[in-house]
C-alpha cells in the first residue's frame, strides 16, 4: 500500500529543511502502542518532524497487521510530517517487504560487505524504492554494540571520507549513516572524556555539501534513567551514552537524522520498575504502562529540544 494513504511523508524535505535550518530529525524506534504513544505526542507536542524507526526484529514482535493498524490508528495529516523508516534493513527482500506494507523510508545496512558489494546492494533497493517516491538510506563504515539481535558489531570501523563520493555517486542513495565513534546499545564510552571524530565528519561535510548524514547509536543514555533503574532493582553500571553536546555540535555539520533507541528503552523500563517497586500490590498494566508512557515521553520531549533542536520546526 502506498504510504501517502496512512498520512505519511518520506524524508526528502524533511532532510533538506534540516540541514538549511541545522537541526536533526529525531528517528526514535518504536516496538508497541505505548513507545509510539509517547513519541507521537512528543512530537505533535514540541511541533517537531519524526521519523518513526522500526527494526525487524520489532516488526517480527508487533506482527505487520497490528503495525500498520496502529500507524493508520494515528489519522495522521499533514500538520505533522511523519515518516515510517524501517531501520537497518539486512536485505534487498526486508526492504521491499517494508515497502510493500507502506513504509515511506528504508535504510539497507550492507555496512559489513566489501566495499563493491555494500554499493551494488544498496542501488539496487534505491532502484525499486524510487519507483514508489520512497526514501534510502545505505550505510558506509561499521558500528559496535547490540541493540537487538539484528543490530549488532563486535568490532567498528571509521568511514572513509575518501570513500563517500564515490558511494553516493554509485548507489543513488538519499541519505548516508557514517560511523565516527558511535556505538549500537548502554555501553557506548568507556569514559566521559571520549568525543566523536568531528575531523571524519568535516571532512566528510566538505566531500558531500548539503548531503544528508546520519548518526545511529547515538543514545545520550541519561544518568538519571540509569541510576532509576539501578535503584529500584536493575544493574547497569558503566552505562554511558554520546554527550548532548556533541551530538548538537554534529548537526551543525550536515547530519540532519539522529537514531535513538537506547534512551526509549531506558525510559520505559526505569518507569515500570519504579512503578512496581512503590505499588507493590498493583497488577494492573495500565498503571505503570501509563507510567513508561509518560517517561518515555518526556525523555522525548527533552532529547527533541536539546539534542535534535527540531521543536518548533514544522
Amino acid at each position: 500500500m502506498s504510504y501517502d494513504k496512512f498520512g505519511l511523508v518520506n524524508t526528502s524535505d524533511m532532510f533538506a529543511n534540516a540541514i538549511a535550518r541545522h537541526y536533526a530529525i529525531p528517528a526514535f524506534n518504536f516496538y508497541n502502542m505505548e513507545t509510539l504513544n509517547a513519541i507521537i505526542g512528543a512530537a505533535r507536542d514540541m511541533r517537531s518532524p519524526v521519523i518513526l524507526a522500526v527494526s525487524e526484529s520489532a516488526m517480527r514482535y508487533i506482527g505487520d497487521d497490528m503495525l500498520m493498524g496502529m500507524i493508520a490508528g494515528l489519522r495522521l495529516s499533514g500538520d505533522l510530517p511523519v515518516a515510517l523508516h524501517l531501520d537497518h534493513g539486512a536485505s534487498y527482500d526486508a526492504c521491499a517487504h517494508a515497502i510493500q506494507l507502506g513504509f515511506s523510508s528504508v535504510m539497507i545496512d550492507g555496512s559489513k560487505l566489501p566495499f563493491d558489494e555494500n554499493a551494488q546492494l544498496a542501488k539496487s533497493v534505491v532502484e525499486l524504492a524510487h519507483s514508489h517516491n520512497v526514501t534510502v538510506e545505505a550505510e558506509l563504515g561499521t558500528l559496535a554494540g547490540i541493540e537487538d539481535e539484528n543490530t549488532f558489531g563486535e568490532s567498528s570501523c571509521y568511514t572513509n571520507p575518501a570513500d563517500v563520493i564515490r558511494f553516493v555517486d554509485a548507489t543513488g542513495i538519499d541519505s548516508l549513516a557514517i560511523a565516527i565513534g558511535t556505538s549500537h546499545g548502554a555501553y557506548k564510552r568507556k569514559s566521559d572524556a571520549e568525543e566523536l571524530r568531528f575531523d571524519i565528519l568535516d571532512d566528510i561535510a566538505k566531500r558531500l555539501p548539503d548531503f544528508p548524514l546520519v548518526l545511529h547509536g547515538a543514545s545520550s543514555i541519561p544518568a538519571r534513567l540509569v541510576a532509576q533503574i539501578n535503584e529500584f532493582g536493575g544493574e547497569m553500571g558503566g552505562a554511558r551514552g554520546i554527550d548532548a553536546a556533541q551530538l548538537r555540535r554534529a548537526t551543525e555539520m550536515n547530519v540532519c537524522k539522529i537514531n535513538v533507541d537506547s534512551d526509549s528503552r531506558l525510559a520505559f523500563t526505569a518507569a515500570v520498575r519504579k512503578s512496581l517497586v512503590e505499588n507493590p500490590k498493583n497488577f494492573n498494566p495500565r498503571e505503570y504502562l501509563g507510567a513508561a508512557i509518560k517517561s518515555v515521553y518526556d525523555n522525548c520531549v527533552d532529547e527533541i529540544c536539546n539534542i535534535m533542536g527540531s521543536d518548533n520546526k514544522i
